[in-house]
């Protein structure tokens, strides 16, 4: 039971990795908008994180990080502002693209267990599905503020206001509209992995 519980995670993280992958690479998963775009790549996290735990979703996340660092440097779909950060700093680069979508999976995986213990499966899902977007989010743009505060870059972009004003007003309807189809989607993926019996069972039982 062990053997077939490793395989099918191994696979199911294969399969989220290719999707991830789709995202990154096609436009299917990136809408740009201006210097920022809506992204579902934040879902393939939100599933790791239901399906395969914490450490699950720290592996997609750190896979969404690698991915959005490359698109910095032109490869997949072309980041403006990854481009930009690029030029100031690599290594701060990196640091702003990995780390928030590393620890964003992380975090997740704990929701999803917390809410688990307080609800059904459907509803933990969705509350993933939320925070997975809600984090990348804050994460995102918090690491921005902190380490590239200070150039001009971000200052212009940021035109005098506070922090919080300057990321509620700069992610926008991006972050609402992330926020809604990340939850409606990792809800209903996840309601049918466990149908399908598809996510371990010690994590599918009420």
């Amino acid at each position: 039971m062990k053997e077939r519980f490793n395989t099918r995670s191994l696979v199911l993280m294969g399969l989220l990795v290719a999707l991830q992958l789709v995202f990154s690479f096609t436009p299917i998963g990136t809408i740009p908008i201006g210097p920022l775009s809506i992204t579902l790549q934040t879902i393939p996290i939100a599933i790791a994180a239901i399906a395969l735990g914490p450490v699950g979703g720290l592996v997609m996340g750190s896979v969404f990080g690698i991915l959005s660092f490359l698109q910095c440097i032109g490869v997949g779909i072309p980041s403006g502002m990854g481009a930009a950060l690029f030029a100031i700093d690599p290594v701060l680069a990196f640091v702003q693209r990995f780390v928030p979508r590393a620890l964003d999976g992380l975090l997740v995986g704990f929701v999803f267990k917390g809410v688990k213990k307080l609800s059904n499966s459907y509803t933990a899902c969705a509350v993933t599905g939320f925070c997975t977007a809600l984090f990348n989010t804050v994460l995102f743009m918090s690491a921005l503020v902190l380490l590239f505060g200070s150039s001009d870059y971000v200052k212009g972009l940021m035109g005098g206001k506070n922090v919080i004003v300057f990321i509620c007003t700069f992610v926008g309807v991006n972050a609402v509209v992330e926020m809604i189809s990340t939850t409606l989607i990792t809800a209903a993926v996840g309601a049918a992995l466990f149908k399908a019996k598809l996510i371990p069972q010690a994590q599918a039982s009420n």
